[in-house]
């Protein structure tokens, strides 16, 4: 930038933090044999690519070390990262994997604060252990773009998805309004799963990885109430009414 170039007065504040929540997926892992969990992890990713693809990720180190089971920090972070995912916090660390994440620039997040609440609705990626419950949720506010919702048993949204936002269900979806952006069901391969929406306008709809984008979708269902379900491994797109 030249000398000239016009810049904002110093007397003006052009910076502040402010209080936020977001949902960020967990890998939570209780086993720690490090070729195991690449190969799980990578399976975890292949059922929903688009939702992990740059995610950012906390690794949840509580069930292992419960277990006095120690692991290589460093070699962990990078198997995250050879996931191409994001990896931005330890939780549940002793002080010597602390230390090492902090030496690595990873921070720490307690398991206590507003990301370990927030994460109660996101994603828990688990490695080595039993499936947990699944839990349906509900969402009474548009999903804007940028968001990604991620729900462990059926998701319901009562108002508009819009084009840019993805939303993810283990089980179904069901969408009360538009449904503009990304829609992908059965993301860990259930065949079964089903997408409802009464108003079909998607980037791209999804079940158990069989997928269609924008182009793919017929005039005769765009704009409709439709619901979406599997059939001989092709999507099949039927009318509501």
């Amino acid at each position: 930038m030249s000398a000239d170039a016009k810049k904002t007065p110093s007397i003006t504040s052009i910076l502040e933090f402010k209080s936020s929540t977001f949902s960020v997926p967990v890998l939570v892992l209780s086993g720690n044999d490090l070729d195991v969990i690449s190969e799980q992890l990578q399976k975890k990713i292949d059922l929903a690519p688009e939702f992990f693809k740059n995610s950012p990720v906390v690794f949840d180190l509580q069930p292992l070390n419960k277990q006095s089971l120690a692991i290589d920090i460093e070699e962990l972070i990078a198997i995250i990262r050879q996931s191409k995912l994001l990896p931005i916090g330890i939780r549940g660390g002793t002080p010597e994997q602390i230390a090492t994440a902090l030496s690595l620039h990873i921070p720490v997040y307690s398991l206590h604060n507003n990301l370990a609440q927030d994460n109660q609705k996101a994603k828990k990626i688990e490695a080595i252990t039993e499936p947990a419950i699944a839990a349906n949720m509900l969402i009474s506010h548009p999903v804007r773009s940028g968001q990604r919702i991620y729900s462990s048993g059926d998701l319901t949204v009562t108002a508009q998805v819009s084009a840019g936002a993805e939303i993810l269900a283990e089980g179904n979806i069901h969408v009360y309004g538009s449904l503009r952006g990304r829609a992908l069901a059965g993301v860990q391969g259930d065949t079964q799963a089903r997408i409802f929406c009464f108003d079909l306008q998607a980037e791209l709809i999804s079940i158990a990885g069989n997928y269609k984008i924008s182009e793919d979708l017929g005039n005769d269902v765009r704009g409709k109430p439709v619901q979406i379900y599997l059939q001989e491994n092709s999507l099949i797109i039927k009318d509501l009414v």
